[in-house]
């Protein structure tokens, strides 16, 4: 554990006493694969989030693995919910509590169904955001599992 960032994610962590690495950037980064790059990971090993709203302004948050695209019509039908489309980018903060580009599945301010694509599972370790687009997260992919309780199906983009 490391308290050289302190972001309500990280605050989060540490209250639930679950180990992590902090793995800072030396630059913000705004893609998938600058953060991974920054990390010293390969993209994969990113859990990438997107927040979804369907028709009756309910909202998911769908993660997959950082090399791949979520498919809003496989969420849809897994949550049996009418057509789904991505936040505006001017809403995402107001929902979630994060910035674009720093989203995970922990410590939502709104409440939320999850969704985890297949690929997350089959990692032991993965990277979250800190919450900071100067720093991620390295943490077992069980207490990821087990602090976002998600559905796990396949909701990848073919």
């Amino acid at each position: 554990m490391n308290n050289a960032l302190n972001t309500p994610l990280i605050q989060f962590l540490e209250k639930q006493q679950v180990s992590y690495r902090l793995l800072h950037h030396q630059k913000p980064a705004t893609t998938i694969e600058e953060a991974a790059a920054e990390r010293g990971i390969a993209p994969h090993q990113m859990v990438k989030c997107i927040l979804l709203r369907d028709m009756s302004d309910r909202y998911a948050l769908a993660c997959t693995s950082g090399d791949s695209q979520v498919d809003p019509k496989k969420v849809r039908s897994i949550l049996q919910w009418r057509r789904m489309t991505c936040v505006s980018i001017d809403h995402v903060k107001e929902i979630t509590g994060y910035e674009i580009g720093t989203v995970t599945p922990l410590n939502l301010k709104t409440e939320m169904p999850i969704l985890f694509d297949h690929s997350i599972i089959s990692q032991n370790e993965v990277t979250i955001s800190s919450g900071s687009k100067m720093a991620g997260i390295a943490l077992a992919t069980s207490d990821l599992l087990f602090l976002s309780n998600p559905l796990i199906n396949n909701i990848q983009r073919s």
